[in-house]
C-alpha cells in the first residue's frame, strides 16, 4: 500500500509540474497568411491578439471571422501541446477529462 501511495505522489507530482510548463509554453494561431495572430498558453490563456491594420477595412464581421479563425487554430495547436507534455508526464497512462 505505501508503495502505491508513493507511485500516486509521484504521478501528481509529474502532472503538476507538466501543468507548469503548459502555463509558461505559448502556441501561435495563425489566420490568413499572418493577418491575424492569437497568442495562446498551453492551458488556453490568451496573451494577445494581433490583427493586421490591412483587414480592418474589411469590416467588423470580417474582423472577427478572422480572429475566430487564429483562435481555432491556436486552441488546437494548444491541445496537440497538451497532449504531447500530459502523455509523457502520465507515461500513456489515461487521464479523467
Amino acid at each position: 500500500m505505501e508503495s502505491l501511495m508513493a507511485q500516486a505522489a509521484e504521478l501528481q507530482n509529474k502532472v503538476a509540474n507538466a501543468q507548469e510548463k503548459l502555463a509558461q509554453t505559448n502556441v501561435k494561431g495563425i489566420a490568413q497568411n499572418g493577418a491575424c495572430v492569437v497568442d495562446m498558453t498551453g492551458k488556453y490563456d490568451v496573451l494577445k491578439i494581433t490583427i493586421h491594420p490591412s483587414v480592418l477595412p474589411a469590416g467588423a464581421e470580417a474582423v472577427s471571422n478572422i480572429v475566430l479563425a487564429a483562435l481555432k487554430d491556436a486552441k488546437q495547436k494548444a491541445d496537440v501541446l497538451i497532449d504531447k507534455v500530459m502523455g509523457e508526464a502520465t507515461a500513456g497512462m489515461p487521464m479523467p477529462q
